[in-house]
């Protein structure tokens, strides 16, 4: 493993659904802390986020960017930010479960998909790490729904919060090093 990639919402900061506002974003227990673990160890880091609110029109692109950049303030900087505006019906090949996302996201940060593992808190994260031929731990929310853990248990990880997420994508790393 290479590289970790994550989804934002849910995941790394606490989900306000369609955030414009940077104050708003609180991030989860221990973000910081495991996200310096991981850059002290030398794995390249991004974010994989669908943000539909800017194709409903609840969000503006410049929103979402001052909402990112108050993520990087509290989190620390990242390699990547892969980030699809659109929505669930305009047919993109970047919108998680589609692999788009995960694929720029290696590119960006030179490693192939199969070095990367994706943290994520839906699904649809799973999916799109499946796709991309990435690995993938999902980390229950209440909106996670029992299927998608289900799904999960059988072709992924699952974690009960951050910290173990990362434990176990730093666990698979080790299982595939030379």
């Amino acid at each position: 493993m290479r590289a970790v990639l994550f989804d934002r919402d849910g995941t790394l900061v606490h989900d306000v659904p369609y955030n414009a506002d940077p104050d708003l974003v609180a991030p989860v227990d221990g973000a910081r802390e495991v996200l310096d673990d991981l850059r002290r160890r030398g794995l390249g880091l991004g974010v994989v986020s669908n943000q539909s609110g800017i194709a409903r029109g609840l969000i503006t692109p410049a929103q979402l960017a001052a909402v990112n950049g108050r993520v990087d303030a509290l989190l620390g900087p990242f390699g990547t930010w892969q980030v699809c505006p659109h929505g669930a019906a305009d047919g993109c090949a970047c919108r998680k479960p589609a692999p788009g996302m995960v694929l720029a996201a290696a590119a960006a940060l030179g490693v192939e998909p199969a070095d990367c593992v994706v943290i994520g808190d839906i699904g649809a994260d799973v999916g799109a790490a499946l796709a991309a031929g990435a690995r993938a731990v999902l980390v229950p929310t209440p909106v996670t729904r029992a299927e998608e853990v289900a799904h999960a248990r059988e072709h992924a990880l699952v974690a009960h919060d951050l910290r173990e997420a990362v434990a176990l994508a730093l666990a698979l790393g080790e299982q595939v090093a030379p």
